[in-house]
């Protein structure tokens, strides 16, 4: 997956197509590619502006105070980490997964890859690890504030394929589990509890 960190990026809209969606005076939406969108919007449909502008005010101020705006000619300049906490909100719905508490990632937001994931706990194997699985083998886009002096991270990660990122999960922790069993003397198969028997089922690892 690769990162989008709004501490640094710059988003750039096409001025004649944004100033149409202003002018519409409909609920639209500003990607995180720069493309204008409208409702209702899709499963890959990453944003970091929803909503109707004031058209009072002039383009540098109409999206408030937590946006900065540039105009360019026909490019419009936007940054928009100080709007962080409400990117979440229009965005956490479409979101493969959360990862912008304290506690972590601690679900997922399809029932199959939930499924993986409730399982997955009984061999130990956190939300955390099946993250960094999706993170390193999956395509998709990892929207976060991350900043190192102070140390600080949030991020919403959306993955574009769904269906293969649940494959891809299925396999670790199909794996991970025979290994084990084999391995690991307190999984022993003669030794697996209820739970532990009925999640190696669930993965068909014995």
């Amino acid at each position: 997956m690769k990162k989008f960190n709004l501490f640094k990026e710059i988003i750039v809209a096409d001025t004649k197509n944004l100033l149409q969606a202003i002018n519409s005076a409909k609920v639209f939406g500003i990607k995180i590619d720069g493309e204008i969108c409208y409702e209702p919007f899709g499963i890959n449909d990453i944003l970091i502006y929803k909503g109707i502008p004031d058209t009072t005010l002039p383009l540098e101020s109409a999206f408030g105070k937590n946006y900065q705006i540039l105009q360019d000619g026909n490019r419009v300049l936007i940054k928009t980490f100080s709007n962080w906490q409400e990117i979440i909100g229009f965005n956490s719905a479409r979101a493969t997964y959360d990862d912008t508490t304290a506690d972590g990632v601690d679900k997922f937001s399809t029932k199959e890859m939930e499924d993986i994931g409730w399982n997955a706990t009984e061999f130990n194997i956190s939300y955390r690890t099946l993250v960094d699985v999706l993170e390193n083998e999956c395509e998709g886009t990892l929207i976060c504030i991350e900043q190192e002096d102070p140390f600080q991270f949030s991020g919403l990660g959306f993955v574009d394929n769904l269906t293969d990122a649940s494959d891809i999960l299925f396999k670790y922790c199909q794996n991970e589990i025979k290994r084990l069993i084999n391995e690991h003397e307190d999984y022993n198969i003669d030794k697996l509890s209820d739970d532990e028997q009925e999640a190696a089922d669930f993965f068909k690892a014995i």
